[in-house]
């Protein structure tokens, strides 16, 4: 009995250490299998087939419904790619109504658009760009691309953005010769807290001293990008204070709807607001992000991306103005003076932020001869010209 008991003991120790052997055989496979997939998955810096491209993006309020303001001039570019790149409806991926305060709200919507396939996020908003950093470590074969902010990783997360204050100090020329109270209104989404509001701000202002030294800027804000009754409000202060044209920084067309109503004239943003108010709109500050989208789209294809971040001007056509409208007084003559200084501005003879500039509180800022750095006026503006005053 010994001897068999001993006997069914070493067979099951062979069939044990056969099996032993089996499954370590089996884990080789796997990790070799598994290690052969890391090698074939794509990395940013590679080519990418076309046909395998999908493009996700997070907006912060519904483009398909809103037909105006941020997030439909941010989805206008997005379309304006698809189209240049000749990809299927089926390699566009949206989230929308996403709020960029919300980061773990923010980070769901990438995840489902991760499990769609997306190998590019787009993420529109300046809120979501802690969580696109943090992304862009866990997923490094998804490129992620965040606007309005500074952040990157020199691998697969980038930031896009552009010189829009070249824009607003050309729609300041447009104002500071249409106001006859020499009192221009600006809703503004954040005070000097933000270098983007308070570039804008600045240049605006430096664009209407040009034309019109003795004008006054008076800023109201909401402090928030999207409010459109807060905007609406806003505006309806600054029309009681006696400003008969209304510019702006914020997402909604409330500002222009407020001063149609009061019989003002207006600037507006992102998109060509004289849709909504034909009859206040001079001219608007537009975005065409589509000349970043489809480059950085083609660059993935191509195997040519880099995290560098994205800074367009005038010339590369991401900002405009868009055409005087028929309210303008003296068209022609604006249009002169505007085509002028554009062509500076995209020739290089002309810098907005150059020499010496004085702060509403009596600060110097700049030197003589010298601009404000890109890096400066991106992220260092924390004041405001001196023809600028806030309304509380």
């Amino acid at each position: 009995m010994v001897k068999a008991v001993g006997s069914a003991l070493a067979t099951y120790q062979r069939k044990r250490s056969g099996m032993r052997l089996h499954l370590l055989a089996l884990a080789a496979v796997v990790a070799v299998a598994f290690a052969s997939c890391k090698k074939e998955a794509w990395r940013p810096g590679a080519p990418l087939a076309k046909e395998k491209l999908k493009v996700g993006v997070l907006h912060v309020t519904d483009p398909f419904s809103n037909k105006s303001g941020y997030a439909y001039a941010h989805q206008m570019g997005i379309e304006g790619m698809g189209r240049k790149l000749g990809l299927d409806e089926s390699q566009l991926l949206y989230k929308i109504n996403v709020y960029d305060g919300d980061s773990l709200g923010a980070e769901s919507a990438m995840r489902e658009l991760i499990a769609q396939g997306a190998n590019i996020i787009f993420a529109t908003s300046y809120g979501y760009m802690e969580t696109c950093e943090k992304m862009a470590k866990e997923f490094p074969s998804v490129v992620f691309a965040h606007a309005t902010g500074y952040k990157h990783n020199g691998a697969n997360f980038t930031n896009y953005f552009g010189r829009v204050y070249q824009a607003r100090y050309l729609s300041g020329i447009v104002a500071g010769l249409q106001t006859e109270t020499g009192k221009i209104g600006y809703v503004a989404a954040w005070g000097t807290e933000s270098s983007e509001v308070s570039q804008g701000v600045n240049a605006f202002a430096l664009g209407v001293e040009k034309v019109n030294p003795q004008a006054k800027i008076f800023v109201k804000v909401t402090h928030s990008w999207y409010d459109p009754m807060g905007e609406a409000a806003a505006a309806r202060a600054l029309i009681a204070a006696g400003c008969d044209v209304v510019a702006q920084h914020c997402d909604t067309p409330t500002p222009q709807v407020e001063a149609e109503r009061a019989g003002v004239w207006g600037i507006g943003y992102n998109t060509d607001m004289s849709v909504e108010a034909p009859k206040a709109v001079l001219t608007s500050v537009l975005w065409d992000w589509g000349a970043y989208y489809a480059a950085m789209a083609q660059s993935v294809v191509d195997g040519t991306f880099t995290a560098a971040p994205y800074y367009g001007a005038l010339k590369d056509g991401i900002v405009a103005i868009s055409p005087l409208s028929g309210n303008v007084k003296r068209a022609g003559q604006v249009e002169r003076l505007v085509g002028e200084e554009r062509r500076r501005i995209e020739s290089g003879e002309f810098d907005v932020f150059t020499g010496v500039m004085e702060t509403n509180d009596g600060r110097r800022i700049g030197k003589e001869g010298e601009s404000l750095s890109d890096e400066t006026i991106r992220n260092g503006i924390d004041w405001h010209y001196h023809n600028v005053a806030v309304v509380k």
